[in-house]
């Protein structure tokens, strides 16, 4: 799942964040995480997670680690047409075949 579109207009590195944090957006992030799942270095990361919290877009929280989620305005609602019709994925899978 991406960012919402009105905040694709942002740098590179910062929307890459944007999008990993969406994908994984009720267990959040570690720092080190982010730092895999975007092709950036290390201090390209850090300044965009500066001007991403700066801008409300994302909140830290520390506990045992240090976690970064989505601020909720950032992750787009649901799509209907995403939930999985009933049946479950093997049904589904044989619908698509025609099975």
């Amino acid at each position: 799942m991406a960012a919402k579109s009105e905040y694709r207009d942002r740098p590179d590195v910062q929307v890459a964040l944007l999008d990993a944090l969406v994908d994984r957006g009720d267990e959040g992030m570690t720092v080190l995480e982010l730092r895999a799942a975007v092709d950036a270095d290390i201090d390209a990361v850090e300044d965009a997670l500066s001007a991403l919290k700066e801008d409300s877009l994302i909140t830290v929280e520390s506990g045992e680690r240090v976690r970064v989620y989505p601020h909720d305005r950032v992750v787009p609602d649901p799509d209907p047409g995403d939930e999985e019709p009933a049946g479950g994925l093997l049904e589904t899978l044989r619908r698509r075949l025609g099975l």
